[in-house]
């Protein structure tokens, strides 16, 4: 989420998604569709004393097959439309959240929200990490497989129905490492 304090206190180049109830004010539409707008910190101890600031506001679509495609609202303090796009803004936000769904797939759904790592020494701690990494190889190759069988886009397969899939083979006998 969007937090006024972060952006303000923090001079570099960054984007953030934008909280809801945050109106930034319009200043300026820019060739590329995006404008600019100046944000005012409206909560917080030192709103009195923070400066607005001025910002690029990027609303996008993203149609993922929905039948609702979801609306965003991207900010950045990349002001000018010639030193990237908006559409190339949306598209790195977008690959962004790859890794976070990642991290989520990992730490909420493979491994449990409430596992921790069993292994107390360094070596097999690493070791630990790597099996839930080629497990969770192992799945996103069953989606990709499962993906280009139905000719699916492999982002629309769910991780966690192949994960239960998976469970369920193992835990059956189903799936045996030497393919006999």
């Amino acid at each position: 989420m969007f937090c006024v304090s972060a952006l303000v206190n923090d001079p570099r180049k960054r984007q953030e998604s934008l909280k809801t109830n945050l109106r930034p004010r319009h200043l300026e539409t820019l060739a590329d569709g995006s404008w600019l707008a100046r944000i005012v910190p409206t909560s917080g101890t030192n709103r009195a004393t923070t400066e607005p600031l001025t910002v690029r506001v990027i609303d996008y679509t993203v149609d993922d097959g929905r039948d609702n495609p979801e609306e965003y609202r991207l900010l950045t303090t990349i002001l000018d439309p010639a030193d990237v796009g908006a559409e190339d803004l949306a598209a790195v936000y977008a690959q962004r959240w790859e890794i976070e769904t990642t991290f989520d797939e990992l730490k909420t759904h493979q491994r449990g929200p409430r596992a921790v790592l069993r292994s107390k020494a360094p070596d097999l701690v690493q070791q630990e990490i790597w099996g839930h990494l080629c497990c969770h190889y192992a799945i996103r190759t069953l989606m990709a497989d499962t993906a280009a069988h139905t000719g699916q886009d492999p982002d629309r397969v769910s991780f966690v129905k192949a994960l239960r899939i998976a469970r369920r083979s193992v835990a059956q006998g189903a799936f045996s490492p030497s393919g006999h």
